[in-house]
């Protein structure tokens, strides 16, 4: 740390006084405070942990209710139903004032605000909890601890540490089972939960109460996560200072955008933390339970009126049909649906025109979703009519989806490994999977010492892309560097040519290896190619209980609620296959691992050392991570495979070029055009 820097304990005593200039009761941004609680926990001050992260945890909340009510409340005073041109950018230029004022009223200057990515995605990951859990447990708040470890889990399930210690919590003396709260529960998912379980029970008048609560905060939170839309939108793929189109069509792709998230709020509002799919037909399921529930109660009319709400999602489903013409028959009238929900779905529809308008200007696909989604239908005995005791069963989504992911057809392996040297360790079957293979001797103890000089001399801090040292953990130095920037270090003289070049023959080799063993009938393509080292961090070990990576697929999205691999972007769906090259074994930890689809129970695991190879295929089938290097630094070559040409690596085709110049004693003309990416 530098000398020269305030204790961590005063920093934000001065940052109060800076900020505190204006007004007094501005709030302290939260990402200093974070900072500042950070700090304090590797000094082990464990109080100051406590009291500087819930004020980050408090000063972010107040962030983001103030942007929602200046929101609302300038949208309000400056609607934008003007017919005129001149009304209507009359409109948005009061609004753009009305919320600057309004939230530097409330925050002081906005750009005291503005916080790094990483910072943001550290909070909606849950991560100043994982802190918080530490500094209670250190506190001997046992019972703090264990709302922080909650809290922390609910977004994070496959963190197979912080599962132990709730384990570990609910053993504690002076622990119960009411302290492990979601501090960060939504209130309509939490209502709509809590209801289900008292419909279980059979108090269906009480669980009635807390339906019609879960629908009354999910308005209010669609209202909150549509204000929170109308922020900057990225324009993906141009360069803002460079944005030479019109006007109508910079509104256009604005608008769209901005479009896009509000409609996918119904999305959002379904998707508990830490997952990646929605619960299934989540809003119709209210309606669902709630005509059942008043059929239990003998209020027909509400009955009535829920099934045809339920109907306006699932226009004609065979039950719900039935239990409409029951009602109707029984009352001797009809009914109507709810009106809101009515314009609700009307709203829905008129978004997707205009966005399947705005995406065509922009030139970018779009296509709908289907929100309201459920999977088979009742069984008869749950139909009013010829089963009055029965209700329709809240299943969640990890319940329906079939558990096990089927392996990609016609997939074998066993074929020979090409070079002589190669000894196989395991296959399939000793690795409790699928598509894996452990291989030795892949290269020399001569290779890897290079190599490993290599990356010494070429890669750089950071994952290359995003420019974060720490992509996957803050306890670990991430470095990497491509095949072609190591043939551009080698073309300058910083690195000798013959090490580059081995970098690219080590990779042609895995290659080639993996194509064989695995019996492809066509080429395996490059995807992508890194040399990557990470290193512990020193002072930053006594407390881990992270993992150097996470629990992952290469090519879909994993959803261990689910058991669901969803490959789909932002996936790299178009890999095929992926392997490991180690370096070296003189760490501690930085163990590579394969999991079932839970992220948490263990099938395999590897100790990394010079030469071995693992390589999988890049499915759900196959889900692993690295567990926390905690001393020295871990180094491998870490390959991703395509069987599709069009998503070949473009970079490796450069560099194949290079190689071929070289081989053919040509010139270089040029300098390497290097475009690093990050790696997942």
């Amino acid at each position: 740390m530098d000398g020269t820097r305030p204790p961590a304990s005063v920093l934000p005593l001065l940052l109060l006084s800076v900020v505190s200039s204006s007004s007094a009761a501005l709030l302290e941004p939260y990402d200093l405070l974070y900072d500042t609680a950070v700090q304090a926990f590797y000094s082990s001050d464990y109080d100051g942990v406590v009291r500087y992260m819930e004020a980050a945890l408090s000063s972010h909340a107040e962030v983001r209710r103030a942007k929602v009510r200046c929101r609302l409340r300038c949208q309000d005073q400056h609607p934008m139903d003007g017919a005129s041109e001149l009304r209507f950018f009359d409109a948005v230029l009061r609004r753009a004032a009305c919320m600057n004022e309004c939230i530097e009223g409330k925050l002081g200057t906005q750009s005291v605000h503005k916080v790094s990515e990483d910072v943001v995605q550290d909070f909606n990951r849950r991560i100043p909890y994982n802190y918080l859990q530490l500094a209670y447990h250190k506190l001997k708040q046992p019972d703090k601890a264990a709302a922080a470890a909650h809290t922390y889990f609910q977004a994070n399930p496959e963190h197979v540490e912080m599962g132990e210690n709730l384990e570990q919590y609910k053993d504690l003396q002076g622990v119960i089972e009411d302290h492990f709260v979601d501090r960060e529960a939504r209130v309509h998912q939490r209502s709509f939960a809590a209801g289900v379980r008292l419909y279980d029970k059979g108090d269906y008048e009480s669980a009635a109460v807390l339906f019609e609560d879960a629908l009354v905060e999910y308005y209010k939170a669609d209202v909150e996560c549509r204000a929170l839309c109308q922020g900057p939108q990225r324009f993906e793929g141009h360069d803002h200072l460079r944005y030479r189109y019109s006007l109508h069509e910079v509104l256009s792709d604005h608008f769209t955008q901005v479009l896009h998230c509000e409609h996918e709020c119904v999305r959002d509002l379904a998707t508990r933390p830490g997952r990646l799919s929605p619960m299934e037909n989540y809003l119709p399921l209210h309606f669902d339970y709630l005509q059942f529930a008043y059929f239990q109660m003998d209020r027909l009319e509400d009955a009535l009126q829920c099934a045809l709400t339920y109907l306006l999602f699932h226009e004609g489903e065979e039950f719900m049909t039935d239990n409409v013409d029951y009602y109707r028959e029984v009352l001797g009238h009809d009914g109507e649906p709810r009106e809101k929900v009515a314009w609700y779905l009307r709203r829905h529809k008129q978004e997707l025109e205009l966005l399947l308008i705005g995406s065509k200007i922009m030139g970018v696909e779009f296509s709908e979703g289907n929100y309201w989604s459920h999977t088979g239908g009742r069984e008869d005995s749950n139909r009013i009519p010829s089963g009055t005791d029965g209700w329709m069963e809240y299943v969640p989504i990890s319940e329906k989806k079939t558990v096990a992911v089927a392996a990609p057809q016609r997939l074998t392996e066993g074929g020979p490994l090409v070079y002589d040297s190669v000894q196989l360790v395991q296959n399939s079957v000793a690795l409790n999977g699928t598509q894996r293979v452990l291989l030795d001797h892949v290269i020399s103890e001569e290779q890897c010492a290079e190599l490993r000089h290599l990356a010494h001399a070429v890669t750089m801090a950071g994952d290359g892309y995003r420019g974060r040292m720490s992509p996957h953990t803050p306890n670990e130095k991430f470095e990497g560097a491509t095949v072609l920037k190591t043939l551009q270090y080698g073309y300058e003289g910083r690195v000798p040519m013959s090490s580059a070049r081995l970098f690219y023959d080590t990779s042609e080799r895995a290659r080639r290896i993996i194509e064989s063993y695995f019996l492809l009938n066509s080429t395996l393509h490059f995807s992508y190619t890194h040399l990557v080292c990470r290193t512990a961090i020193t002072g930053q070990q006594d407390h881990r209980n992270d993992l150097s990576h996470p629990i992952h697929a290469d090519n879909c999205l994993l959803d261990p609620e689910a058991n669901e691999c969803w490959k789909e972007p932002p996936a790299y769906t178009y890999r095929d296959y992926s392997a490991l090259l180690y370096l070296n074994g003189d760490f501690e930890g930085g163990e590579f691992i394969f999991t079932e689809m839970d992220a948490k129970t263990v099938t395999a695991s590897v100790k990394p050392k010079c030469g071995r190879m693992v390589g999988f295929s890049s499915g759900g089938e196959n889900p692993h991570g690295v567990k926390a290097v905690t001393s020295g630094q871990r180094c491998a070559v870490a390959l991703w495979f395509t069987l599709d040409p069009l998503f070949r690596e473009m970079e490796r085709l450069q560099a194949d070029e290079v190689i071929h110049m070289l081989d053919t004693q040509s010139v270089w003309g040029q300098g390497l055009n290097i475009n690093p990416k990050d790696e997942l």
